[in-house]
């Protein structure tokens, strides 16, 4: 019984001593996993921000993402039947913004006023039409409390600034 507790012990003492061995050598090749672990993980990780916040974009209305990217070229010059997108009139930056998004407007605009459903109660990025007797004269985006972003006259870049007059109504492509 002796010899065979003999015989086990060597075999166990030789099987601890390369187990002790084997997760030194695995430890530095387990650290560079780790690390290489980590780093695809966190390569994978700003990847999907990156996806989520594309999916953000996506996911808002089309009259938001028209906003943004009127919005995008704020300082733009004024130019009479400028339709960007280095200058603009009134309806040209609307079209251009609504263009950029997927949803094509006519030039001018009473006819995108005609072309649009209107609305009361408006939410940011629809259109905002000023009228004086009957005619449409100006049109602009909604940027939300009583403000429009618009391309107003020549002079003046684009930009936002508070809605000036009663005479108005809303548009939502």
């Amino acid at each position: 019984m002796t010899s065979s507790t003999t015989t086990t012990a060597p075999t166990t003492a030789p099987t601890t001593a390369p187990t002790t061995q084997a997760p030194a050598s695995s430890t530095t090749s387990s650290t560079s996993s780790v690390t290489n672990v980590a780093h695809v993980i966190s390569t994978k990780k700003a990847g999907a921000k990156a996806k989520k916040k594309k999916a953000r974009k996506r996911g808002l209305p089309t009259r938001r993402r028209a906003l943004l990217k009127a919005r995008s070229r704020t300082g733009a010059p004024y130019v009479y039947g400028g339709n960007g997108p280095r200058a603009f009139d009134c309806s040209g930056l609307t079209r251009w913004a609504y263009a950029k998004v997927g949803k094509y407007l006519p030039r001018t605009s009473s006819a995108q006023a005609g072309a649009v459903k209107r609305i009361r109660s408006p939410k940011r990025g629809d259109l905002v039409f000023f009228h004086n007797r009957g005619r449409v004269y100006h049109v602009g985006l909604y940027a939300g409390k009583n403000r429009v972003f618009h391309a107003s006259r020549p002079g003046k870049p684009v930009g936002q600034e508070r809605i000036w007059t009663s005479s108005v109504f809303f548009g939502r492509a």
